[in-house]
């Protein structure tokens, strides 16, 4: 276990709480979990604890001890939500050890932080138990007389900025997307429903990712958009409707996809046969708002001003009104929250600092006619940008013939 241990996100946790005033910091969310220990949970009812002594503690489901040991908590309780001899809250079951967590590490007079305010937690299972605004009554009840303070400040800046082990993860997870990609970019056909085009990226997910370089869970979500539903894409969501592709439509691919609990944000848009010169104008526009976005790139620099040079590439390009979200946002520990930072909008006061991670989505959306999207998933390094996602990024290899 200890050779799994990310040092550097222990101490930069040791740091923030210490900064904070903090004793300590407990976690319910998935991410945070993830964050904290290096455990994604399943069901969504597991613990982390955090102190500013540096140590780490998860109390998890005895279903996923396995999961629990994979991380580098050096403290691991475990609890059985469900059993035949009584009907139990998961709190009243998980009391008990939180409890003792608490004595022996000394937190009951501690001020400790906890999670607040609105989250975009991505579904690491088809349910999941969210404790919500019980979690701060549970913790009162548990560990009093101690003070709780929302943590969400230093928490959301702990996600922010990946360790080199999260962004080897991420990296890891980039991979799978860029195999699934090319696989399923050779099965589109004209006259296949965008649902019929959606799984042949969403089924790879899994089957391409489980087992890929060590990844233990591997899934996520695709959605396919073709012809004037691609001009759809700019909503808040993605859905593939039973539309059969044209002959010379521009279908837009979206995915979603997680390994061992990174996620990733990709787009891709293919011209299905050779795209006529408005398309082809509309390509290079959005690869020249690409590649002045990624020039912008480093640490130090505003996140609005990534989002200003890809936004003006497009304006001077006649496709300014048609570029109508932020350029991007963090990505990592989430899979789709437009105010994980660094935000890439306009009005961000967001700054880049070295290991943040995020997308740059430059897009073109022509109401009733086509939508153009390319979304990489990019690191920020000592150099600049590292593009996460290095493939089918010119024309030509995202025209299908």
């Amino acid at each position: 276990m200890e050779a799994r241990r990310d040092e550097e996100r222990v101490r930069r946790i040791q740091s923030a709480l210490n900064g904070a005033g903090l004793h300590a910091v407990v976690c319910a969310l998935p991410e945070n979990v993830l964050l904290l220990s290096g455990y994604w949970p399943v069901v969504g009812d597991a613990l982390a604890l955090a102190t500013r002594e540096g140590r780490i503690a998860v109390i998890a489901p005895e279903d996923e001890r396995d999961l629990a040991e994979a991380g580098w908590a050096d403290d691991i309780r475990t609890f059985r939500p469900a059993s035949l001899d009584a009907i139990r809250r998961i709190d009243d079951v998980v009391s008990e050890p939180l409890g003792t967590l608490g004595r022996k590490l000394g937190l009951r007079y501690s001020p400790i932080g906890y999670e607040g305010g609105p989250a975009s937690e991505p579904a690491s299972y088809v349910g999941m138990l969210l404790y919500g605004p019980v979690l701060e009554a549970f913790l009162i009840g548990v560990l009093s007389p101690c003070r709780l303070e929302t943590a969400e400040g230093i928490l959301k800046q702990l996600r922010a900025a990946k360790t080199p082990r999260d962004v080897a993860q991420i990296r890891t997870a980039c991979r799978i997307a860029a195999r699934v990609f090319r696989a399923g970019a050779q099965q589109i056909r004209a006259g296949m429903l965008e649902t019929e085009a959606a799984v042949q990226f969403r089924a790879p997910l899994s089957t391409a990712g489980t087992g890929f370089e060590g990844v233990e869970r591997a899934d996520g979500f695709a959605w396919c958009m073709s012809g004037p539903n691609a001009a759809l894409a700019q909503r808040a969501y993605a859905r593939s409707r039973a539309r059969p592709l044209g002959r010379d439509d521009m279908v837009l691919v979206h995915c979603n996809s997680y390994a061992d609990g990174y996620w990733v944000d990709v787009t891709r848009t293919y011209s299905l046969g050779e795209p006529d010169d408005r398309r082809r104008a509309m390509y290079g526009a959005v690869f020249a708002a690409r590649a002045a976005a990624l020039a912008a790139i480093r640490p130090g620099a505003k996140a609005a001003d990534v989002d200003r040079a890809a936004r003006a590439v497009l304006e001077a390009r006649g496709f300014g009104p048609q570029f109508k979200h932020s350029a991007g946002h963090g990505v990592g520990f989430v899979a789709i929250d437009p105010n994980a930072p660094p935000r890439l909008h306009p009005k961000s006061v967001d700054v880049l600092e070295l290991g943040m991670v995020f997308n740059v989505e430059p897009a073109i959306y022509l109401d009733g006619d086509c939508g153009l999207r390319h979304c990489d998933v990019i690191a920020v390094t000592e150099d600049g940008a590292e593009v996460l996602t290095p493939f089918q990024d010119t024309v030509d290899s995202l025209i299908l013939h």
